[in-house]
């Protein structure tokens, strides 16, 4: 009898044991097989900003779907803030961190070289590192084609712009919009103005109205913006005045339906996913992947609320264009080269 109960004590206890060592290789098979964490910075204009930051917040959430990765995003407040934004998810092992803007790239220099182990990305900052990993537009491609579509479409030989935060990147957004519009029209006219020179400038409506308004008093009736969340100033201007404006980084058509003309697609979505993906499959590269109109890393939007704005020959036109950039033929002009 004692030995009947020591034998079914020693398969309670098999049996126990096993179970213990089941639920433990299930944790750590579940451990193993969740995402990646990734922490994402963006820039002031916040995730809600209808451009740049919305477009990066969209292809991390993108990444949350389809690849099961742990996503936690902040936005800076001021430019003080990003290096212990970006030591923070670094000291609680987050696999990738990913800022948004060239305002990011001495904290991200600074922090990547203190976590070596820590994946890093930056969009429109120029950073090298042996773990970083740098986002770079060819803008000026995209602008030309805005440029070529402000001159195609505007009957007082006026066109505008303006920029957010004065800088090199705006710079080359202004100088390939000029190029574009002249590539259509030489004799055409370009005013060009900028919001300021501080982290303000991406987030001041108001301001951009007061610029779109002076420049509309000077007969501009379309006008291109390269100026983050302060673009919706443009809009309601452009809106009330009855002119064309341009969008920019997203598709932008939907604010104002029969206003935007078009939008410059700055595939800031595509290029922070990829880059997710990357690290997620053990794939991610230290270099400087450039995204430009060849592999559609820019582009103009076309879509159901501006396609009435559009001839067939327009439309036409500004993909032949868009080839001819792409092939050769057309040679945009880069402020990053020839300033």
């Amino acid at each position: 009898m004692n030995v009947m109960k020591a034998i079914n004590k020693q398969k309670k206890d098999s049996f126990s044991l096993a179970l213990v060592v089941f639920i433990v290789s299930s944790i750590i098979w579940s451990v193993s097989s969740a995402g990646i964490k990734v922490g994402l910075v963006l820039d002031k204009g916040g995730k809600d900003d209808k451009s740049f930051n919305s477009s990066a917040y969209e292809g991390a959430m993108k990444a949350v779907k389809n690849l099961g990765i742990e996503l936690k995003y902040v936005e800076a407040t001021d430019s003080n803030s990003l290096e212990s934004l970006h030591r923070n998810f670094a000291q609680k092992k987050y696999d990738l961190i990913i800022g948004i803007g060239f305002a990011q790239a001495d904290a991200v220099k600074k922090v990547s070289a203190l976590f070596p182990e820590t994946h890093f990305a930056i969009v429109d900052g120029n950073v090298e590192g042996p773990n970083i990993r740098t986002l770079l537009f060819q803008e000026h491609e995209g602008s030309f084609l805005m440029g070529a579509a402000a001159a195609m479409k505007s009957k007082t030989g006026v066109v505008g712009f303006i920029g957010g935060m004065d800088i090199p990147l705006i710079r080359r957004f202004q100088k390939g919009y000029e190029a574009g519009a002249k590539h259509i029209n030489p004799k055409i006219v370009v005013l060009n103005n900028f919001i300021g020179v501080t982290g303000e400038a991406w987030n001041n409506p108001a301001k951009a109205k007061e610029i779109a308004l002076a420049q509309i008093s000077q007969k501009a009736d379309v006008i291109f913006h390269a100026a983050g969340a302060s673009g919706s100033g443009l809009f309601d201007a452009a809106a009330d005045k009855k002119v064309f404006a341009i969008g920019v980084d997203s598709n932008q058509n939907w604010i104002k339906p029969g206003t935007v003309l078009t939008s410059m697609l700055k595939r800031v979505d595509v290029a922070v996913y990829d880059t997710i993906e990357s690290a997620q499959n053990k794939k991610f590269k230290a270099e400087k992947a450039l995204f430009g109109l060849k592999d559609q890393g820019v582009d103009w939007a076309q879509d159901v609320n501006n396609e009435k704005l559009w001839t067939a020959a327009e439309k036409t036109k500004m993909n032949d264009l868009k080839k001819s950039i792409v092939s050769g033929k057309v040679t945009v002009p880069d402020y990053y080269k020839t300033k």
